[in-house]
């Protein structure tokens, strides 16, 4: 059982909470293998008996669809689609992750704060009314940050499919065309989270390898991480 612990100022209310459960962050950009890894490790963790949650970006039942539409609209500013992805966050924060973590539930998150962070500052926006503005998120019992270069990135990426306008930061206007604009956004990305994991501390575990090297790596991780969940 733990006292809840947020990154500034908190949720309203909920500073004084205790949780038996635990939150789990799995970070690092697009084309790393996050949502593989998250999959792999719900069922591992239910094999060793305990009731896990996965949460992750833009899906909040409040404002996920909303989120979405805005998304591909491409009409709304950067400033307010960060306030929307905070809205989803927050929204996310109150009545999924908190309530599951009370009922000592192990919440496994795909992307935190540090993604959303991440972005809006290679979009622009100021890093210190960035950190304020996520000060009432919780601070996790472990996160994880999947590295990656930029050119097995890349590879990675055009092996699964088409560039997608958002992940190749096409509104940024980086290049005229979706390829070189993915690569110069990408590489902002991979120099600010390099920044940010050393500000949060959060612990780097490289995503090259197999699936099963890097889930091993990730396991091991978390067992030392939790005793609990040897």
């Amino acid at each position: 059982m733990k006292k809840a612990r947020f990154y500034g100022h908190g949720l309203p209310g909920m500073q004084k909470l205790t949780f038996p459960g635990k939150l789990i962050v799995i970070e690092g950009t697009d084309g790393v293998g996050r949502s593989t890894h998250i999959n792999l490790l719900h069922d591992w963790l239910e094999s060793k008996g305990r009731g896990v949650v996965v949460t992750g970006l833009t899906r909040s039942p409040l404002i996920g669809a909303g989120l979405q539409s805005a998304k591909e609209s491409k009409l709304l500013g950067r400033q307010t689609m960060s306030l929307f992805y905070a809205t989803d966050f927050a929204d996310r924060l109150e009545h999924e992750i908190i309530p599951a973590l009370r009922a000592g539930f192990v919440v496994l998150a795909d992307r935190y704060v540090y993604t959303l962070i991440v972005r809006d500052i290679v979009r622009g926006i100021d890093g210190d009314w960035l950190r304020k503005s996520y000060g009432f998120a919780l601070v996790p019992d472990l996160a994880i940050y999947l590295s990656v270069d930029i050119d097995t990135l890349v590879a990675r990426v055009l092996r699964a499919g088409t560039l997608k306008y958002w992940e190749a930061g096409m509104d940024l206007g980086l290049a005229d065309n979706l390829f070189d604009s993915f690569l110069a956004y990408q590489s902002r990305l991979l120099e600010e989270f390099e920044t940010i994991s050393e500000e949060f501390k959060v612990p780097r575990i490289s995503s090259k390898g197999t699936i099963r090297a890097v889930q091993t790596r990730l396991r091991k991780k978390i067992q030392r991480s939790f005793s609990d969940l040897a």
